[in-house]
């Protein structure tokens, strides 16, 4: 198997008519990804909700339940959050297929070596890799070149957004003096934080451009 090429037998691939669709959210959900590295620091203690709404990454999840987000609504907005970015990646997938891929690995840094261990054999073990890696785009991408039905991807995508906020949950409850200690230095030298946030995003962007 080549790097450029996913190996899934199958009738020539033709992009459907809403393709550059899923590239115009996928676009959208890294910009906000990019703004939440930004301004998580602040926004962690005076806007959680929209923190949240941007990024669900694990740090955040975590933290903004430490700073007193409602249960349900960390619920609410992280399953949705999570869901969108899979299933974007997930329909990315199905319209672009192999060129999704050279994608993933030109522009994101994902390595060779990551995206054919993926591969190989993810039909047989797509109902552990979709519940375990439910927060990778390139596991999203490849259940959508190997077009794991809408059902089964919604089943096994729900269980591993619920384990994954579950998880979180209990990790913040578990070590929540920690993280209030750490919320409560945040406040103190926030603006330190944004902007060292902010260089890292500037240069994580540049290094990625540069490797293209």
């Amino acid at each position: 198997m080549t790097d450029a090429a996913i190996d899934v037998p199958d009738a020539p691939h033709v992009r459907p008519a809403w393709a550059p669709l899923t590239l115009v959210a996928f676009v959208t959900l890294v910009i906000a990804s990019n703004v939440a590295s930004g301004v998580w620091a602040r926004w962690v203690d005076t806007n959680p909700e929209g923190l949240l709404a941007l990024s669900s990454r694990n740090r955040y999840l975590a933290l903004t339940l430490a700073a007193g987000v409602p249960v349900w609504v960390y619920v609410v907005i992280g399953f949705l959050r999570i869901a969108a970015a899979f299933v974007v990646c997930h329909l990315i997938g199905r319209a672009y297929h192999d060129d999704a891929i050279g994608w993933f690995r030109k522009y994101l840094g994902v390595s060779s070596e990551a995206i054919n261990g993926f591969n190989n054999g993810f039909a047989k073990a797509e109902w552990i890799l979709i519940p375990f890696f439910v927060g990778s785009n390139i596991v999203a991408a490849l259940s959508g070149v190997h077009r794991t039905p809408p059902v089964r991807l919604a089943a096994l995508m729900s269980v591993g957004i619920a384990a994954r906020l579950a998880l979180m949950w209990w990790l913040a409850r578990t070590f929540e003096s920690q993280l209030v200690d750490f919320l409560g230095w945040l406040q103190r030298y926030q603006w330190w934080a944004v902007g060292i946030s902010i260089g890292i995003v500037v240069l994580v962007n540049l290094r990625n451009l540069r490797s293209a």
